[in-house]
């Protein structure tokens, strides 16, 4: 399976989170996965730090190196994408969470996610 994260768990998955649930240490150590990032959470993550968000206290270019490094791919934003999300319902505000999904239903692939709100789209999401 191909598993795009989302932001927060992406942070909780490279600090070694406490908080990260079993059924998501599961996913991300099945070598039959494949593990994507996308920019929109570097950018994110980038203006969350840049904001003081304690949530959000990383380097966001450690971050990238670091997942790079270890094999996982990064996912640009296209316009496809962006168009996408047009397609999606109103059920949660946050456009970050929109593109994500919008990348994950446009290239195949599933997203990897702790919101419940975004959980509750239709769609390629497993709630974890």
């Amino acid at each position: 399976m191909i598993l795009l994260l989302d932001t927060q768990l992406l942070i909780w998955a490279t600090a070694f989170s406490p908080t990260l649930s079993k059924r998501a240490r599961a996913l991300l150590t099945d070598p039959d996965n494949q593990l994507v990032f996308s920019v929109a959470s570097i950018w994110e993550a980038s203006i969350k730090q840049a904001r003081g968000r304690p949530d959000f206290n990383i380097d966001t270019h450690l971050l990238r190196r670091a997942l790079l490094s270890n094999g996982w791919e990064e996912l640009p934003v296209t316009s496809e994408h962006a168009l996408a999300t047009m397609n999606l319902p109103p059920l949660h505000k946050d456009p970050f969470d929109r593109l994500l999904l919008a990348q994950a239903i446009s290239e195949g692939m599933t997203l990897l996610t702790s919101d419940s709100t975004l959980a509750g789209y239709p769609g390629p999401i497993i709630q974890a």
